[in-house]
């Protein structure tokens, strides 16, 4: 795929807020359910801050996480398609977050970096083939004349299930991932960043799925049936037990 819409670059000048205030083919903030979206959520905070940290909880827990049902397609990656589903992952998620931000005048773009998630479930190992998620993203906005990284993937209720700390965000301090859960077990390792983008750098990440998840492509990403956040709960029990065992 060559068409430039859908390939985009690293940013290479933080003070050019004026890409990240417009919309994009992915980050729409010009969809009118986007937009209408976001200001129905942000039109009583006082200030950036306060819109931003409500657009985070929003997006964060009313869209689900899902890693079963990915639609590898342009139009499944656009924030406009995360938000009518209901549903997303890592990466469509931070740009409905995006998107949204952009969508009530807060500059905003999608970072990624390479983690290794060490409370995967067995099953989602066994379908992606590793525990080192590539192209994971997430969120910065530019608030209080500074960019701030923001994780919206995974949702309160998921968390719960997976008895890990759910990701707070205050607008003033990054939020990404622990590196350990509420137990104190190994979570999630960050292994290299990727950087920050105006825009979802689709063609680099349909190339990193290519060759890291071969076996989730030819099954285009869909696990018919399943349910992650039953099985998060399922895998947290199973963790318990062995923890019991072993004291």
């Amino acid at each position: 795929m060559t068409d430039p819409m859908l390939t985009g670059t690293p940013v290479l000048d933080d003070k050019e807020l004026n890409p990240a205030l417009l919309p994009s083919y992915f980050i729409d903030s010009d969809n009118a359910a986007v937009r209408a979206f976001a200001e129905g959520i942000a039109e009583t905070g006082e200030g950036d801050i306060e819109r931003g940290v409500r657009l985070y909880y929003t997006v964060r827990d009313l869209i689900r996480y899902d890693p079963y049902d990915i639609n590898c397609t342009p139009e499944g990656f656009r924030a406009s398609t995360c938000l009518e589903r209901g549903r997303g992952f890592c990466i469509t998620k931070a740009a409905l977050l995006a998107a949204s931000a952009r969508a009530v005048g807060i500059a905003s773009r999608v970072g990624f970096g390479d983690v290794r998630n060490h409370l995967a479930t067995p099953r989602l190992i066994e379908f992606m083939g590793t525990d080192e998620f590539v192209f994971h993203g997430y969120t910065e906005l530019f608030l209080d004349g500074r960019w701030v990284k923001a994780t919206p993937a995974f949702n309160l209720s998921l968390c719960d299930r997976f008895g890990v700390l759910p990701l707070e965000f205050d607008g003033r301090e990054d939020s990404l991932f622990h590196p350990y859960d509420a137990a104190g077990r190994r979570h999630m390792e960050y292994v290299r960043q990727r950087g920050s983008y105006d825009e979802v750098p689709f063609d680099e990440i349909m190339a990193a799925f290519r060759k890291f998840y071969p076996k989730a492509m030819e099954q285009e990403f869909k696990v018919q049936g399943a349910n992650f956040e039953i099985e998060a709960g399922q895998a947290s029990k199973s963790n318990e037990e062995e923890g019991l065992e072993q004291q």
